[in-house]
């Protein structure tokens, strides 16, 4: 399969060979939405945090003595059913993990990497990279590439290019082997360079 590739620079295009195995796949959207949710729950820190009737401070003096009172007995004021204390059952420590095996994995990248194709918003581009990090080359590089609000995608990530993009707001930066599918869904357009085209299409093709 032949596409053209854009330097964006030059704004010339040339030819390249593309993997049909991998970019021109029938869209199979079941499957991409099940790896994508997976690889979106993996994403989740599980910060919330409670704490249960052992780690609650105080509540170490039994608050009346056991018999002779005419109130129920209590151990410690830090029980759950008591206001202060623990939680029976607290948030902490979940795990959302989803299982996704590699065939799945392989199947999704191969879906919307083709299916981005066809939308045409999965562009190929040449090797790009600049002198000197500077915002402004940047910035000049963008408008020539169309806007912002794309995934650059690289076989190798150049140094003055990623420092040069990093701080620009819709604009993603990655390696290869760093994306997934909903990587490649988050932004508009994705960009990618003739290096990584060439690794995708050996690993899944």
């Amino acid at each position: 399969m032949q596409v053209q590739s854009l330097e964006i620079a030059s704004g010339k295009n040339s030819p390249v060979e593309i993997a049909d195995g991998v970019f021109d796949v029938p869209y199979n959207e079941a499957l991409l939405h099940q790896v994508v949710v997976a690889q979106k729950a993996g994403m989740r820190a599980a910060t919330a945090h409670q704490k249960n009737r052992s780690a609650v401070r105080g509540g170490g003096r039994k608050p009346w003595k056991q018999k002779g009172t005419g109130r129920a007995r209590a151990g410690t004021t830090r029980s759950p059913i008591w206001r202060g204390g623990g939680r029976v059952f607290p948030a902490g420590g979940e795990n959302y993990h989803q299982k996704v095996n590699k065939k799945m994995w392989a199947g999704a990248m191969r879906t919307v990497l083709a299916e981005l194709l066809r939308q045409g918003r999965l562009q190929i581009i040449q090797q790009e990279d600049f002198s000197e990090a500077r915002s402004k080359n940047a910035r000049d590089w963008i408008d020539q590439a169309g806007g912002t609000d794309f995934l650059l995608v690289m076989g190798e990530v150049p140094v003055n290019l990623f420092l040069s993009l990093r701080n620009f707001p819709r604009i993603g930066i990655a390696g290869w082997q760093d994306i997934g599918p909903a990587d490649l869904l988050q932004y508009g357009r994705v960009l990618m360079d003739q290096d990584a085209v060439m690794k995708l299409g050996e690993v899944y093709g």
